[in-house]
């Protein structure tokens, strides 16, 4: 039995001019991102091409910037693949006008324009402003952990790297006395991968993460002569320094010092009252009546304590400090799953899932944090133009929400907008309330900071405003690293990752006014 099909006609010529508008539907996201670029500020972008007609022209940064925003927009970061695209996809072709950037092409557009991508995210922020998506009623404050683009087992100590910088250098000596291609220099121990490949690239990666290694040597020496005085002054006072004792076997000596001295202070001034009593008794031809005072028990505690101190810092091993070869900025930070090479990526977002502000940092605790990302949003929001100055920020928002991470008496007292910040882990936190119950009103006048936050977490109100924190903010990260698999970082270095980090949340803000377009556009009059 014979079939009838509409079969393709490969050969056929067209007989009538091809459109690229009738390649996608109108309200396309392709058309959407091409009208935004036009309304971004791109001056930045052009500011690398002089009109001056010496080389080759350049590919219009506008229609780059657009190419990278569709491609991470429909979850593609890498530049290969983008390159496929622009010669396949409708949309891809669309957007470049039928040009195909190849990958090094785009990949050199990223690094060359990083600083202006990044500044992108104000005149996005502006435009979600003019749509009416800039809620500034209430705020959420988080952080997330985002790989470095470099493995955890590749972190080095300062003996190792010095040792691989030599091999370098007489590696490189002797291949400028045989005039031997870089490629056969064998150097054990260093990837050789292609942003390394040169001998330059190699020393100067190997040289940042031995200064990293340096410097954290140095705040840490910083640091102990900064407590070793603290120690000293309230040891001439007699006084025993607060706090728990340091697990650091050699903060742990120092600290026994310092009670050490405190102790001695304390049976030296003891002792001095006693002579003094003796001597006024004997002017007056008197003795002291009662027993005859033993050794000291407190400075017999401190000689004890000091004397284990000692031997555990001589039987401990000497601290061996390293720093990542691959990403000398990365961190080695914990995550629910593990620890990981990476940084700890930081973001405010609106009730709209808006990103207000962001940033990217080596500090793997977000307590000392809190403040620098409000004085971040003040900056923001002020170069957006959504407010006037930056001391508008404490009338404009009306409340702040932050998990435990971020509590500490200094962040809940510091100047700013009103704000809840958790005291315990949610779990804890709710178990807590369960617990504690239910309460009304203000906090009680005789309230510690901390009393007074857990009192406003169990008022019904609070308890509400708090429930808000997570749908706020954790779709938007979930969003970044479940629905897009942005787990981790393609580029390299704290202002690389910083700008990259930017333009993922100018692309989530886009895909909002987009979704905020379509849904008012399709809405009759």
């Amino acid at each position: 039995m014979a079939y009838s099909y509409v079969c393709p006609q490969r050969d056929q010529l067209f007989l009538t001019a091809v459109s690229m508008r009738d390649w996608l539907e109108d309200g396309h996201l392709a058309w959407f991102i091409i009208d935004v670029v036009r309304e971004l500020d791109t001056t930045a972008l052009h500011a690398l091409h002089p009109n001056d007609g010496v080389g080759r022209p350049a590919y219009d940064p506008e229609m780059m910037c657009a190419l990278l925003l569709y491609a991470y927009s429909t979850g593609q970061r890498f530049s290969r693949p983008i390159e496929a695209c622009a010669r396949t996809d409708a949309a891809y072709r669309v957007i470049c006008g039928g040009l195909v950037p190849d990958h090094a092409t785009i990949a050199r557009f990223v690094v060359n324009q990083e600083q202006a991508l990044k500044g992108l995210f104000t005149s996005g922020l502006r435009l979600c402003a003019a749509a009416g998506l800039v809620d500034l009623s209430v705020l959420a404050l988080d952080a997330t952990k985002m790989g470095a683009d470099a493995a955890l087992d590749k972190n080095r100590s300062a003996a190792w790297i010095t040792e691989q910088i030599q091999a370098l250098l007489k590696a490189t000596a002797e291949r400028e006395r045989t005039d031997t291609p870089p490629a056969e220099i064998p150097l054990p121990g260093v990837q050789a991968i292609e942003e390394l490949a040169s001998p330059k690239g190699r020393s100067g990666r190997l040289k940042a993460a031995l200064a990293v290694i340096e410097a954290e040597e140095a705040d840490a020496a910083a640091e102990r002569r900064q407590k070793a005085a603290a120690a000293a002054t309230q040891a001439e006072a007699g006084r025993k320094l607060p706090g728990r004792k340091p697990k650091d076997p050699a903060a742990a000596l120092a600290r026994a010092q310092a009670d050490h001295a405190a102790a001695l202070t304390r049976a030296q001034a003891k002792g001095a009252e006693r002579e003094a009593k003796l001597a006024a008794a004997h002017a007056n031809g008197k003795s002291l009546r009662g027993p005859q005072p033993g050794p000291d028990r407190d400075l017999h505690k401190a000689e004890q304590a000091l004397a284990g101190a000692q031997a555990a810092a001589q039987a401990a091993p000497a601290e061996v400090r390293r720093a990542n070869i691959t990403d000398p900025d990365s961190r080695i930070m914990k995550t629910q799953r593990g620890w990981i090479q990476g940084y700890n990526a930081q973001a405010i977002v609106n009730a709209n899932q808006i990103v207000l502000a962001h940033d990217v940092t080596q500090d793997a605790n977000d307590v000392e944090l809190y403040q620098p990302m409000i004085s971040t949003l003040a900056d923001t929001l002020t170069t957006a133009g959504v407010t006037a100055t930056a001391a508008d920020i404490t009338a404009a928002v009306e409340l702040m929400l932050a998990d435990a991470g971020y509590w500490s008496e200094d962040n809940a007292t510091s100047p700013g907008p009103d704000r809840l910040i958790a005291t315990l882990k949610d779990y804890k936190q709710r178990r807590a309330a369960r617990e504690a119950g239910s309460t009304t009103g203000p906090p009680p006048d005789t309230a510690t900071t901390l009393e007074a936050m857990e009192h406003r977490l169990r008022t019904p109100a609070g308890a509400a405003a708090y429930t808000q924190r997570s749908h706020t903010i954790e779709p938007v990260f979930g969003n970044r690293k479940r629905n897009r698999g942005w787990r981790e970082f393609r580029r390299r270095g704290l202002d690389a990752v910083a700008s990259e980090w930017a333009f993922m949340h100018l692309t989530g803000n886009l895909a909002k006014l987009y979704q905020h377009h379509r849904t008012h556009s399709a809405i009759p009059a």
